[in-house]
């Protein structure tokens, strides 16, 4: 188990340990929905799908709203969960940059929650994914192209 970014970290209480997994939230900057531009959500959608991001960790389901991003992470050994966070926001909002956006595209902190064991991660991944439906953006998972998951189906 280790700690992470240091002192701070104890002070805000976050906690990464290796080879946990954790359901994460994050917000776009004043939670514009910078998202809702298919141009935009297809470059920040590559940048998190790309294994590149995801060095010493695993992103085991992931879905790009509007305005947010939720993800299910399964840390690797020495992995750092604010630093795989940080990474996954510095490469999209890199990628943003090209497209000559200046002003931030995430909020600094993000909401996490270790999963326990017996937590179903079939059913945890489904509803990430399932999230442009209930916010009445699709019909079905299907007909939503931002997200993807090792295993959502049976």
């Amino acid at each position: 188990m280790t700690i992470s970014s240091g002192h701070s970290a104890l002070r805000i209480g976050r906690f990464s340990e290796a080879g946990r997994i954790y359901l994460v939230t994050t917000v776009v900057w004043n939670r514009a929905p910078l998202f809702r531009d298919h141009v935009t959500a297809r470059m920040a959608a590559r940048a998190i799908h790309s294994p590149k991001t995801w060095l010493n960790a695993e992103c085991l389901a992931w879905v790009l709203m509007p305005d947010h991003w939720h993800g299910i992470i399964q840390l690797g050994e020495d992995a750092d969960l604010s630093k795989t966070i940080g990474k996954m926001k510095s490469r999209v909002t890199r990628a943003l940059r090209k497209t000559g956006r200046e002003s931030p595209v995430w909020q600094r902190a993000f909401h996490d929650r270790a999963l326990r064991k017996e937590d179903d991660l079939k059913a945890m991944a489904r509803y990430v994914v399932a999230n442009p439906i209930r916010a009445g953006l699709v019909r079905r998972v299907g007909d939503y192209p931002y997200w993807d998951a090792i295993w959502v189906g049976s």
